[in-house]
């Protein structure tokens, strides 16, 4: 899954910009504010979702521009884009070589994960951006996770919207939407299962000498059929009446990562551990990508660097350039990636401009 161009259109701060890009490691220094994180949020945009800030669609055009932005790709002959127009700045549109297509199909032809800053408070949160962040993980190899989720939301609110109105809502409809719920919650709950499972049978069979090794748990688990969705919904029709909304399913999920061989939550490990959990679960989720989709998803690490050691950031670079792929990295300074490999392209971001090295 390697991209060979990105073209932006009024995004950020880049009324335009086209990037030529190669297998391998593409790496992007420059002062804070540059527009580095930028590229990556673009990228990331190609791939269901709401992108690595989970910005609103208005945020990301140019703030001088018309109000719209667009964000395209070539993938081997596949073109691909997203991106909004000016009458509808607030509605996202996708096509693919060519023709309109659902924004989730995306996840079809590409898989892209990542790491940013902002995720060094994932275990400190709540539980959304675990479950968000679990579900991005599942997406990338299960493309049809996308839809299901997108499903359940909207029978979740459609639901949500009956229980509040003042009127007692008729029961034939709660009904239908509870079956709705119950079909596409179980397929959301037993994938994120899947994904729980799978990646702790790498994690048990991994070394822990670069990062630490987490086990993951999935609270609320027990909710993964749609016979124990369905009996659940009914019995707390009640209670979500009174409530106006759904007080369970798998909406209320939660991710727990523990440090092994401390067997400590992840939330009670130091900073740096909370770190090199999450660079464990992004490092395997890739491994298994390639291994169950014979392709290895596009890496995107913002800033991941500055927060290592040099020997673990040699390490990391090592791991990565021995599994290939295309990894695209960002840094305030060149000599962050003194260790890519020699063929890795490097450019130089300076307020809305990218020049090569």
């Amino acid at each position: 899954m390697n991209l060979s161009q990105l073209t932006l259109h009024n995004f950020r701060n880049y009324p335009e910009l086209r990037l030529e890009a190669a297998p391998g490691f593409m790496v992007f220094s420059g002062e804070n504010g540059a527009g580095k994180t930028n590229i990556l949020e673009a990228l990331s945009l190609l791939a269901p979702g709401r992108g690595l800030r989970r910005a609103s669609l208005g945020d990301m055009a140019c703030q001088n521009g018309p109000g719209n932005f667009a964000v395209a790709a070539r993938l081997g002959d596949i073109n691909i884009g997203t991106g909004t127009d000016s009458a509808a700045p607030e509605r996202r549109k996708t096509r693919i070589n060519e023709a309109n297509a659902p924004t989730n199909d995306l996840a079809e032809w590409l898989s892209i994960l990542w790491l940013t800053p902002a995720m060094d408070r994932l275990f400190m949160e709540g539980a959304a951006g675990r479950r968000n962040f679990l579900d991005r993980l599942v997406m990338a190899l299960e493309p049809a996770h996308a839809r299901n989720c997108a499903r359940y939301d909207a029978a979740r609110r459609e639901r949500n919207r009956l229980l509040a109105d003042e009127y007692r809502a008729e029961r034939n409809w709660l009904e239908g939407l509870d079956a709705q719920l119950a079909q596409y919650g179980a397929l959301v709950a037993e994938a994120r299962q899947r994904m729980v499972l799978a990646l702790n049978r790498i994690f048990d069979q991994s070394d822990s000498e670069l990062f630490a090794t987490p086990v993951l748990r999935l609270e609320d688990s027990q909710l993964r059929s749609e016979a124990q969705i369905h009996q659940m919904l009914k019995q707390n029709r009640n209670a979500d009446q009174a409530a106006g909304r759904t007080l369970r399913g798998p909406h209320r999920a939660d991710l727990m990562v523990a440090h092994a061989a401390k067997q400590q939550a992840a939330e009670k490990c130091s900073t740096g551990e909370q770190k090199a959990l999450l660079f464990s679960i992004i490092l395997a989720q890739a491994d298994l990508i390639a291994d169950r989709r014979d392709n290895r998803p596009i890496l995107l690490l913002d800033e991941v660097a500055a927060h290592l050691d040099p020997q673990r950031r040699a390490a990391l670079f090592g791991k990565l350039a021995e599994r290939g792929g295309q990894v695209w990295l960002t840094g305030t300074e060149p000599s962050l990636f003194t260790d890519v490999p020699d063929d890795a392209r490097h450019f130089k971001v300076s307020d809305g401009a990218v020049t090569a090295r």
